[in-house]
């Protein structure tokens, strides 16, 4: 990446000496891990399947209005809790250095449509390898938006604010199609036979989510089925609505750049570092708050290091704008209402030509 539109060139930073200092922060944290963050991920999984069972303890008698609310709060949470800092971290490989099976990232399954093996392709090798390139990195608009002015428009775009609200409450059901990869079949890059293959997989998967949450449970709540139903439904629905929001909040607000593949031709890992810090932007907020994010508010944190336990995110977070300031890299950061505010109005200028 031998140039940079955000640093002005004779502030532009050694590169390779920020890259040397990230790479000291992380070794540090990976021998420092131990009993606490062994504590903190047993602990947040009893949790989240206290939360669920009481949830689904609930709505199983959610005829009465009161079980009803609490049931369906407590499930929400609960989902939100197992995609956010359970399933997307722990498929990130963040524990598998605890050797415990049933926290692994190739063993884990997660509450969501998508398989874990297709989504582990398509967001820890494609989206955090090429994050923020246009052309390389698919989570650049997810293949129907136009997030950067380097993507080229079409008069489709005209309807991107609107069709980027309406995949936010089905946001699970969209990324689990995403993942499929139509595009590379129709470039050529994906054989029919592995797409097919992996529809298969998703078909499977998708079923039993939905036979779980949509039959089984409210079979089982018998009298009170519908409304079983009915907050199963609200559970699903505002964890997507809140995931869509977290994770357009990660690369998209003011701040966060993209790139072009002829920027990152030889790309060092100091570059690979910078890029990460520029394409990613921060949430502010409070520990429970940052928790109910997966810890995706340290966006940046996670980019640099994906592979960390997502517990060492806000302690390191000071040390990383630190070194950012320290070398002149810009640190994008903000309360959630800001940054998601100018994610949309990002959506609304490209989707006009030029912009």
């Amino acid at each position: 990446m031998h140039a940079v539109r955000s640093i002005a060139p004779e502030a532009l930073v050694d590169v390779e000496s920020f890259g040397r200092e990230l790479d000291a922060l992380r070794r540090e944290v990976l021998a420092e891990r131990g009993a606490e963050d062994v504590r903190y991920i047993r602990t947040l999984i009893a949790v989240q399947r206290g939360l669920e069972a009481g949830g689904r303890a609930a709505l199983a008698v959610s005829l009465l209005p009161p079980a009803w609310l609490a049931g369906t709060a407590m499930l929400t949470v609960a989902k939100v809790l197992e995609n956010m800092e359970l399933g997307h971290n722990i498929l990130h490989g963040q524990w598998d250095w605890m050797r415990d099976p049933a926290i692994h990232s190739t063993t884990w399954e997660w509450d969501f449509p998508t398989p874990s093996a297709a989504w582990k392709h398509t967001h820890n090798d494609l989206h955090h390898t090429w994050t923020n390139v246009v052309g390389r990195d698919r989570d650049l608009g997810y293949t129907i938006l136009r997030m950067s002015a380097d993507q080229p428009w079409h008069p489709a775009h005209l309807a991107q604010p609107l069709y980027a609200a309406a995949i936010a409450p089905v946001f699970e059901w969209t990324i689990a199609l995403y993942d499929l990869e139509h595009d590379a079949v129709l470039d050529g890059r994906k054989p029919l036979r592995v797409f097919l293959g992996d529809l298969t997989d998703m078909l499977r998967k998708a079923a039993r989510q939905a036979g779980k949450d949509y039959l089984l449970f409210p079979l089982l709540a018998g009298p009170s089925a519908l409304p079983c139903l009915l907050g199963n439904l609200t559970a699903n629905t505002a964890r997507s609505i809140w995931a869509h929001t977290v994770i357009f909040c990660g690369h998209f607000p003011d701040g966060a750049e993209s790139f072009t593949a002829d920027e990152i031709e030889g790309e060092t890992r100091g570059e690979w570092y910078l890029r990460q810090a520029l394409g990613s932007a921060n949430i502010e907020g409070s520990p429970v708050f940052h928790i109910l994010t997966g810890n995706l508010s340290h966006q940046i944190e996670h980019h640099l290091f994906p592979d960390l336990p997502s517990n060492r995110y806000a302690r390191i977070a000071p040390r990383v704008r630190a070194l950012c300031e320290k070398h002149g890299v810009p640190y994008t950061t903000g309360r959630l209402v800001r940054q998601y505010a100018s994610v949309w109005a990002r959506i609304w200028r490209l989707a006009l030509p030029g912009s």
